[in-house]
């Protein structure tokens, strides 16, 4: 993946939180607030392609969002399959590359079936990673990566004195993507939610009370410039960070 201006995060992770109070503060179904989020989903997508943003991992549906009410889950299936029905075509053909990571066998025929289309179609795409988080769980992410090293060791391919960061890291979800620089959560709560939980470890983190609905350029824009004015570190000196800067570095 090409670099980005320091200015502008590489890859940007969403919580798209406040749906169903969008729509509960407008008396209307919870549906009707998921509808409105759809929208937010292409203002974000076109923020980062505007912006250079090279890819952009969105929660869409957590592992415990099996256990709200079936009806909400229904209709959420629903406006998914519609959504991979109606998005796809107009996302390749701006050069969106589509992934979805999760538990993908909990979900009906039908949608794996359009899951796979939509990978398969954009899967030579490079201008935006879109990664699609659905029925994903971080802590399942890292029990997943640590069932795949244990196979690994029990085969013989791998001795479990040499697995380490690098090694779960290659077993985890977007291994092959930079972690998230930038996460962004709407809705007002201040926690990650199970989200990415070994990718977030030195991500900068930005909370907004506007409800994902309500979500627009301007928002994106101000989360952007607050990240460009953060120092990343890494755990190193202030210091030790200037000195390993490109402008710093000897011709």
């Amino acid at each position: 993946m090409p670099p980005t201006s320091a200015s502008v995060p590489r890859h940007l992770a969403v919580i798209m939180d406040g749906n169903g109070r969008w729509a509960e503060r407008r008396r209307r179904p919870r549906i009707i607030g998921h509808r409105a989020g759809a929208r937010a989903v292409n203002v974000c997508i076109d923020f980062c392609l505007e912006r250079g943003v090279r890819a952009l991992t969105l929660f869409a549906f957590s592992s415990e969002n099996w256990g709200r009410p079936q009806e909400e889950v229904g209709a959420l299936m629903k406006l998914f399959m519609n959504a991979l029905d109606r998005e796809v075509e107009e996302l390749n053909r701006r050069g969106v590359r589509i992934r979805f990571i999760g538990e993908r066998e909990r979900f009906s025929a039908g949608i794996r079936e359009r899951m796979d289309a939509a990978e398969n179609q954009t899967r030579a795409n490079s201008r935006l990673d879109l990664v699609i988080a659905a029925s994903y769980g971080g802590r399942q992410d890292i029990a997943l990566a640590a069932r795949a090293l244990a196979i690994d060791v029990a085969a013989g391919r791998l001795r479990a004195e040499d697995i380490d960061e690098a090694a779960i890291a290659s077993k985890m979800a977007l291994a092959d993507l930079p972690p998230p620089d930038l996460f962004i959560r709407t809705g007002g709560d201040q926690r990650i939610s199970n989200f990415l939980l070994w990718q977030l470890a030195y991500t900068e983190l930005w909370f907004t009370e506007l409800l994902w609905p309500e979500l627009d350029a301007a928002t994106l824009q101000l989360a952007i410039d607050d990240y460009a004015r953060r120092e990343r570190r890494f755990g190193l000196t202030s210091a030790q960070v200037a000195d390993a800067a490109p402008e710093n570095s000897p011709a």
